[in-house]
């Protein structure tokens, strides 16, 4: 397996375990374990299979159109003081650095929206531009308690909008978002967590790729508060973390390119 998969992977792997923790009992009354091993393994190939296409399409003669779809932080808007958001990066790094200067790098996002307003919007946000690939990254507003949006309205939000992409031809990449600083958003936090977890059960269940900065900053704890502008949004190192990341799981890391080499504390 490819290096650059594995953290997807895991985050795949930690979803199915949850999802499986419920057949504990049709397992002790003989339920063929086969099944799910046999599930597990279509699940992995799958995600393999889908992480390839992705990858090839970096490699194709034919122009790429990559659309990032979310909130005010793919939005990159106000907090990120003038710097290039992870979005910016990303264009920089296809459309310059792998000379693929036809590509065009979309970013729809919007300052505020939730899932109701991805779906509300996506005729005119995401289906007239017949992007190839969608990076989603929602979920920060949904959770907010005065919304009372519900983990089953959100899963299905979310679903809906993977059945969109498929039925315009695009490949969805989830994304879960950065984590909330402690103690600063009592509105959203208690919350946060489920949703994110949404974020990746969906992702398994679809067999979509998973890019989970939630992990990876989790890993990081010690420089949450250097890449934060305020409780929920990332500043410009923030959004560098979520750009590094996303290279490595495309493979398109490199230690001697400008954007990988950038500055995150």
């Amino acid at each position: 397996m490819p290096p650059n998969v594995c953290g997807s992977l895991a985050g795949h792997t930690t979803a199915l375990n949850k999802s499986l923790s419920g057949f504990e009992a049709p397992l002790s009354c003989g339920f063929p374990m086969v099944y799910f091993k046999a599930l597990f393994q279509w699940i992995r190939e799958r995600f393999v299979e889908i992480m390839d296409r992705l990858r090839k399409l970096l490699e194709r003669e034919a122009p790429v159109k990559w659309l990032f779809y979310g909130d005010s932080i793919t939005h990159g808007v106000r907090h990120t003081f003038g710097w290039r958001d992870y979005v910016e990066l990303f264009s920089e790094r296809v459309r310059a650095e792998l000379g693929r200067s036809m590509d065009l790098v979309l970013n729809s996002a919007i300052s505020g929206n939730t899932t109701r307003e991805l779906l509300d919007g996506y005729s005119w946000r995401v289906e007239q531009f017949k992007p190839d690939v969608v990076f989603l990254m929602i979920g920060m507003n949904d959770c907010k308690d005065e919304l009372e949006m519900t983990s089953d309205e959100f899963r299905g939000n979310l679903r809906r909008l993977f059945d969109q992409n498929v039925g315009i031809g695009a490949l969805t990449v989830f994304q879960t978002t950065c984590p909330i600083l402690p103690g600063l958003a009592p509105e959203r936090e208690p919350t946060f967590p489920v949703f994110m977890q949404t974020i990746r059960d969906v992702a398994a269940d679809t067999g979509a790729p998973l890019v989970d900065h939630v992990e990876h900053w989790r890993k990081n704890e010690e420089s949450h508060h250097f890449w934060m502008s305020n409780a929920f949004h990332p500043n410009q190192y923030g959004h560098r973390a979520f750009g590094h990341l996303l290279f490595r799981q495309l493979g398109m890391y490199d230690t001697e390119s400008i954007c990988c080499r950038l500055l995150v504390p």
